[in-house]
């Protein structure tokens, strides 16, 4: 069984014992979280869609670790003018291992 889940402004495949790279969850190491913005259940051959989310259905999950991502490196030249501008960023983002997936009702 596997779901469709939520969260960041993306969506991801959920099934257990998965570790799932998210946008970053308030939370320490250890602690529980609950996606409840289920789009979707798989099951075999049967599946359940919401529109937009299925009621009662909740994948629960531990958070791994907090993290960054790989650095992004950005440059800016404009040509004869001396103008040279570099800078990076480091995404924050939640490693979360999935316990399980209920369906609900």
């Amino acid at each position: 069984m596997y779901a469709i889940v939520k969260t960041g402004g993306k969506q991801f495949m959920a099934s257990k014992d998965e570790v799932l790279i998210v946008e970053k969850l308030e939370g320490e190491p250890g602690s529980k979280v609950e996606f409840t913005d289920v789009l979707m259940l798989i099951d075999g051959k049967t599946h359940k869609m919401g529109s937009p989310f299925l009621e009662g259905a909740v994948v629960t999950g531990e958070i791994v670790r907090q993290g960054k991502a790989a650095k992004i490196n950005a440059f800016n030249y404009k040509a004869k003018k001396n103008e040279r501008k570099r800078w990076g960023h480091r995404q924050p983002e939640t490693h979360v291992r999935i316990l399980s997936v209920d369906g609900g009702k």
